[in-house]
């Protein structure tokens, strides 16, 4: 009897899609044109940006734009090879210097993106028979990072300090080395990893603090130097990672840590090591970001300063970030929330599992430095008065 033909791969896709639709789970990709501040255009519509990471505006900065035109007109649009071969840059020493500077690190090492990073950081520290705890909402480039890396990996209930202990207790002899994992900004949720608490358990424990700080660089702790700097003095984190594509208005992501665990990466992290190294443009332009974030510690509170704002209309509590979820739980409602926000002149996107649990499809409220305070008042009203009653009715 002969066989029946086997799924093509074309009729898997689109299986795979109709599913997704029937879920409201399946993304699309929707032109935007962003210009300065939060104003973005789509389909011709003029909207006020809350979805944009670019929270100090500083891709939109015309001394970090210049910086970014005068490096590509003198050194051309590309690094042209891995920075092992041909592609080390100067600018990338100057970008690195300037990193380590300001997370007072001994060195630090620049990747094509955050994401990269942490696949090549994570293997090349850990290995099989050693361990990792991560935070339960952790980025999914760390927990990527982690599966590549073949050590066990145990996750703990988020910012759950009593559960890491308790993980520690019971796994924490059986490994060589042990690397603890945690956002230190929460891209979803917009709360702040209690890494003090953290840093003070790692060492007891002899365990290796990494920080995710690709939502606090900027906007957060002493002078916006993020998470890591968010008590009275510097936590002891040993590997701050973070990247250059938010707060500091470029590309790319980085690690600052002690000068040996620094080379180790530049030697063994195969996502450096196999990958181009980034344009000189988008190097200059980091640079010329946090000089200017150095200059204006004030305006790095602004973010803060704007999302308060707006949770106190609607008697939220006060962010630490400049990240507000509204959970609204089902991805229909939240698809129809952001569309009515549209409507409205505003663009909000609705983020909906697998980047969210089951059950807390959201809309995410980002605030950035330029953002209007007539804006805020009236996109607050119109969650109060059109979407939170929404909610209620669910």
């Amino acid at each position: 009897m002969a066989k029946a033909p086997r799924e093509t791969l074309d009729d898997f896709a689109r299986a795979k899609l109709d599913a997704l639709e029937a879920q409201a789970l399946r993304r699309r990709l929707v032109e935007t044109d962003r210009r300065e501040g939060a104003i973005a255009f789509r389909d011709g519509r003029r909207l006020v940006s809350f979805c944009c990471n670019d929270y100090l505006n500083l891709s939109q900065n015309e001394t970090v734009k210049r910086a970014a035109i005068e490096a590509t007109e003198r050194y051309g649009t590309g690094s042209g090879a891995s920075r092992l071969v041909s592609g080390n840059h100067p600018l990338f020493r100057t970008l690195e210097t300037r990193l380590a500077g300001w997370k007072q690190a001994e060195d630090c090492v620049v990747f094509g993106s955050g994401y990269m990073a942490n696949m090549g950081i994570i293997p090349t520290l850990v290995r099989e028979g050693d361990l990792i705890l991560a935070d339960e909402l952790s980025h999914a480039c760390l927990l990527s990072g982690s599966k590549l890396s073949g050590a066990r990996v145990e996750i703990f209930r988020h910012n759950d300090m009593a559960h890491l202990e308790s993980l520690l207790a019971e796994h924490r002899d059986a490994a060589e080395h042990c690397l603890i994992l945690t956002d230190g900004i929460f891209s979803m949720d917009g709360d702040a990893a209690p890494v003090e608490a953290m840093a003070e358990i790692a060492a007891r424990h002899e365990a290796w603090l990494m920080t995710d700080d690709a939502h606090g660089i900027g906007v957060v702790g002493h002078e916006g130097r993020g998470s890591s700097f968010m008590g009275n003095a510097k936590a002891a984190v040993p590997l701050q990672m973070g990247t250059l594509s938010k707060a500091v208005g470029a590309y790319g992501g980085y690690l600052c840590a002690s000068r040996a665990v620094c080379d180790l990466i530049r030697t063994r992290a195969r996502t450096l090591i196999y990958s181009t190294g980034l344009p000189p443009g988008t190097a200059a332009a980091a640079i010329a970001a946090l000089d200017f974030m150095r200059a204006n510690p004030d305006y790095c509170r602004r973010p803060v300063e704007k999302a308060r704002s707006f949770t106190r209309a609607l008697n939220l509590p006060d962010p630490e970030s400049p990240i507000v979820p509204l959970i609204l739980g089902d991805a229909e409602l939240t698809l129809a929330a952001s569309a009515l926000l549209e409507t409205e002149g505003y663009l909000v996107t609705g983020i909906r599992p697998p980047t969210v649990p089951a059950g807390t499809a959201r809309l995410r409220f980002t605030f950035t430095a330029e953002h209007d305070a007539a804006d805020i008042a009236r996109l607050a009203s119109l969650v109060r008065d059109r979407i939170v009653p929404r909610k209620a009715a669910e």
